[in-house]
């Protein structure tokens, strides 16, 4: 797994490609980014499905209830594909635009 770390963020992407790998991976490391925002990068994922992000969510939910933005990168799966509660966008500009917004939104206690 690759960590890409800044003052807002840190973008996690992967370059093996099983999706399995990487949520297990994700989840063994995950005491050492509970307290960032997380922009997970599926861009490099070829055969990305509904079913492969949404595996994600479990981890999505306990992430956001800590206060913090979980925000998947994916232009493979339309988030019309996957639940409400998943935050899934085309673009990684896209994924900072919402972390911002979030944090945003969590200093005004909206």
């Amino acid at each position: 797994m690759v960590f890409d770390k800044d003052e807002m963020m840190t973008i996690i992407s992967q370059e093996n490609p099983s999706i399995d790998i990487f949520l297990r991976n994700l989840e063994n490391d995950y005491s050492k980014i509970k307290n960032d925002n997380l922009v997970i990068d599926l861009l490099s994922f070829s055969k990305l499905t509904p079913y492969n992000v949404v595996s994600f969510l479990e981890l999505s939910k306990k992430h956001r209830k800590n206060g913090k933005s979980f925000v998947l990168v994916s232009d493979k799966v339309s988030y019309e594909d996957v639940p409400d509660e998943i935050n899934l966008v085309p673009t990684l500009q896209e994924a900072k635009d919402i972390v911002e917004m979030e944090e945003i939104e969590r200093d005004l206690e909206l």
